[in-house]
């Protein structure tokens, strides 16, 4: 069995000093890039991840999954592809596969038992090839579930899913939700502290887009390890390339304007990667 594992050395690093480690959704081509440019200019590592919804919008994994690995292996910069919030297990082996680095299985839609059944299995087969998997307990973030206004992961049963299954990171609602377009959520960090002392692998905090920098550095300090930001860098995103179009009307080449989506990304994950690395 292969047991180097690239992103538990990567967490498990990170959080050993209690840094934060950036992952940032790819959407499209032009986020990949822009994510690795904005690592390299901070000179720090970073996770690209590709959702079940970005799969589908591209029409299958592979198309926008190994063009998101040839950007990522000519990084100068240590660059990990993984894959965010997979229902689907057939997608998950396929992943494994086309050889990404970790994959998020996502059964919150299942019962607790039905769960751990399933992501046991598949971090089984993950670990054989070498692939990591984190996994979360109760519904997505953005629904009545886990990430609900006022829900909370309950250290003990966390530490016994992680247990019962053997994934190397598990994504805890700790007070974010996902697809926040204002940053003015905020962390119960007394149970990040909580959560670190029991749950024996990296915890990572969904639904960070929502959160202001003070609260960003918070919830590493706290004991969050892996930090995903979409919602945010999309904003900006949409942003750079609406106020092109404003301004340059009779613009019609898409490199004049996404570009500048390119830039806005770039520029706020060399940002926010400093600021989870302080």
């Amino acid at each position: 069995m292969i047991t180097d594992l690239a992103l538990t050395g990567l967490l498990d690093t990170a959080r050993s000093a209690r840094r934060g480690v950036g992952a940032f959704n790819v959407v499209l081509l032009e986020h990949a890039e822009a994510i690795v440019s904005g690592a390299e200019l901070a000179g720090l590592p970073v996770i690209l991840q590709i959702s079940e919804n970005c799969v589908r919008y591209h029409g299958g994994l592979a198309p926008i999954t190994t063009a998101t690995q040839a950007i990522a292996r000519a990084a100068d910069v240590e660059v990990l592809v993984h894959l965010d919030h997979i229902e689907d297990p057939e997608l998950v082996v396929a992943g494994v596969d086309l050889g990404v680095d970790s994959i998020m299985y996502d059964g919150s839609h299942l019962d607790f038992a039905a769960n751990v059944a399933a992501t046991r299995e598949l971090a089984e087969r993950c670990h054989v090839a070498g692939v990591g998997i984190e996994a979360e307990l109760g519904e997505v973030g953005g629904k009545d579930g886990v990430h609900a206004p006022g829900v909370r992961t309950d250290p003990t049963d966390a530490a016994a899913f992680v247990a019962d299954t053997g994934v190397d990171a598990l994504a805890v609602a700790v007070g974010t939700s996902h697809a926040m377009q204002t940053r003015e959520a905020s962390v119960d960090r007394d149970l990040v502290e909580r959560l670190r002392a029991t749950v024996p692998v990296p915890l990572v905090l969904h639904g960070s887009s929502g959160l202001s920098d003070d609260e960003l550095r918070g919830a590493v300090h706290a004991g969050m390890t892996k930090i995903n930001i979409s919602t945010h860098l999309n904003g900006l995103f949409t942003r750079a390339l609406r106020t092109v179009l404003d301004e340059r009307p009779d613009v019609v080449d898409p490199r004049k304007y996404v570009s500048a989506g390119r830039d806005a990304i770039a520029t706020e994950t060399a940002r926010l990667l400093t600021l989870l690395h302080a």
